[in-house]
């Protein structure tokens, strides 16, 4: 699976919008049903509208019914890892983050893995805040 979604990551990244920074992202997501997922980063000329493409990934997901992530892949000319705010979407997804596998490949096909709990270790958790009865 880890190949099927390094793929698809690598693959997507093409699409990118990224006039501004040049640095095109593309992300898979794997869901609890096997499903994958993918996403690109849109940039917008007011910074704070741009999505990350691990973010769009994860709206995919949720728009099509899937709730837990098993494992991401993150496709970058340079293998960079998701930034914070993905890091802590990616968590809100994840019932036990030790569990999650990330891939970070750069454009040359290296592929670094690691967990979500290697990345963000005192993340937030959903469990940690009181959810309103009959809310998902």
């Amino acid at each position: 699976m880890k190949d099927k979604l390094v793929q698809a990551a690598r693959a997507v990244a093409a699409n990118a919008y990224a006039p501004y920074s040049v640095y095109h992202v593309g992300a898979a997501v794997l869901d609890g049903d096997g499903r994958v997922f993918v996403g690109v980063n849109v940039e917008n000329v007011s910074y704070g509208a741009t999505i990350c493409a691990e973010r769009s990934a994860i709206c995919q997901m949720v728009a099509q019914g899937g709730r837990a992530i098993r494992a991401i892949a993150v496709a970058t000319k340079d293998g960079g890892t998701p930034c914070g705010i993905c890091l802590q979407v990616i968590a809100e997804f994840c019932p036990d983050i030790a569990s999650v596998d990330v891939y970070c490949v750069n454009e040359h096909g290296r592929i670094e893995s690691m967990t979500l709990g290697d990345l963000l270790p005192f993340g937030f958790k959903s469990d940690m805040v009181p959810k309103k009865e009959g809310r998902d």
